[in-house]
This record gives C-alpha cells, sequence and structure tokens, in this order.
C-alpha cells in the first residue's frame, strides 16, 4: 500500500491535514468471479486473507474525522517497463512458450502504471474526488486469455500455451493462485465520473508502449 498527503508538512498534526490519497489492490478486495461485475460501491473486503488485509490497509490509510478529504485508489495489475507483472511474463512470452493462466477465462483487470500515476495526481488536485475509485483501465471485460493473446501479438510472438491450474497453485499457493485462476471483472465506474481521462484505455497500446 502506498499513500500520498498533500498540504500536510512533517511538522503540522495529523488533525489539520486536508487530503490523503491511498492504494490498494482491487484484485485482492473484490471477490475472484467469473461472472459478477464490481465498481467502486461493490461489497468485499472479508472473504480470505488477502482481502481482509486490503481491509487493513484501507483502515490504517484513514483519517478520523470529516475535516480531511480522503480518497483510496485500488488498483488492478500493472503494466509498466522494468518490472512488475510484465517483468515475469515477458522472458517466456519473447520464447513463444506464453499463453493464458489455467482456463484463460478469468477477467484481468489492468492499467497501465502512467494511468496508476495519472489517477493518484487527479485525486489530488480535483478536490471534488473522494472516496474509492477503481485504478483499473476502462477494458475490464478483458480476460487472461485475451491478454496473453495480446502480449504476444505486441512481441509478434505465439501465445498458446496454457499453465496450468495445478502449476499455479504449487507455485503460488492456493490462496494467491484463485487471484490468477479465477479474477475479477472491475469497473472504474466513478473514477472515469470523477473526469480522469485515461492515456491508455486500450490494452494494445498499454502493452506496445510497454514493451517498446
Amino acid at each position: 500500500m502506498s499513500w500520498l498527503r498533500r498540504g500536510c508538512p512533517a511538522a503540522m498534526p495529523p488533525s489539520i491535514w486536508r487530503e490523503r490519497t491511498s492504494s490498494t489492490l482491487s484484485a485482492a478486495y473484490y471477490q475472484p468471479s467469473l461472472t459478477a461485475e464490481y465498481d467502486e460501491d461493490s461489497p468485499g473486503g472479508n472473504f480470505d486473507f488477502f482481502s481482509k488485509l486490503v481491509t487493513k490497509w484501507e483502515a490504517a490509510a484513514r483519517l478520523p474525522g470529516d475535516s480531511t478529504r480522503q480518497v483510496v485508489v485500488r488498483s488492478g495489475v500493472v503494466l509498466g517497463r522494468g518490472g512488475g507483472a510484465i517483468g515475469h511474463m515477458l522472458l517466456p512470452f519473447r520464447l513463444g512458450l506464453g499463453g493464458p493462466i489455467g482456463s484463460g477465462h478469468q477477467f484481468f483487470p489492468w492499467i497501465h502504471i502512467r494511468d496508476l500515476a495519472g489517477i493518484l495526481a487527479h485525486a489530488l488536485e480535483a478536490s471534488h474526488v473522494q472516496g474509492v475509485l477503481n485504478g483499473v483501465a476502462p477494458a475490464s471485460s478483458t480476460t487472461n486469455a485475451e491478454f496473453a493473446r495480446a502480449l504476444g501479438a505486441a512481441l509478434g510472438r505465439p501465445a498458446f500455451i496454457p499453465l496450468p491450474s495445478t502449476v499455479v497453485q504449487a507455485v503460488f499457493g492456493r490462496e494467491r493462485a484463485v487471484m490468477l485462476l479465477e479474477g475479477q471483472k472491475v469497473v472504474p465506474r466513478r473514477t472515469l465520473a470523477a473526469g480522469y481521462q485515461y492515456s491508455f484505455p486500450e490494452l494494445g497500446a498499454a502493452l506496445k508502449e510497454v514493451i517498446a
């Protein structure tokens, strides 16, 4: 989790801080589902270890009282150069060994790192923004198989070799594997309503920029 504060020098007591923005992981907060659609008002955060951990992170970042405008950004899988999710995927995909995880039917909420930073900046600068924002791209119906095909296309490589569920569970453990094998359809309804303009709303353009 990370958070940003504005107008709050170190010497200033918490009672007069005016703005706080924090970031947590949407893929852990919302319950994995092959059918449900989640927006910022959807319930979650209480069904397993990771969801409860996100709830505790958000509670720790929250300041008491109403004098501080507070924003929580729940991010999807962040796509950026030099590491993160893409850093682990590039080698097998460059070798033509990439493909969907498990069935590939699960949703894959993602966001370009430039847009995640942009949402955080927008939340700080726009005084009307408060509460929870989903930090995911508007292309919320992307499945894991579609993501694999798009990454393969961006690299000019085939991407049809699936990673079996049993391997994912062995490598990541059962609880973490659920987030990869089931996924969630997360929509940034309030983020869009708050006026944020995405730089990379579509997956193809985002991946081309990341691997360029």
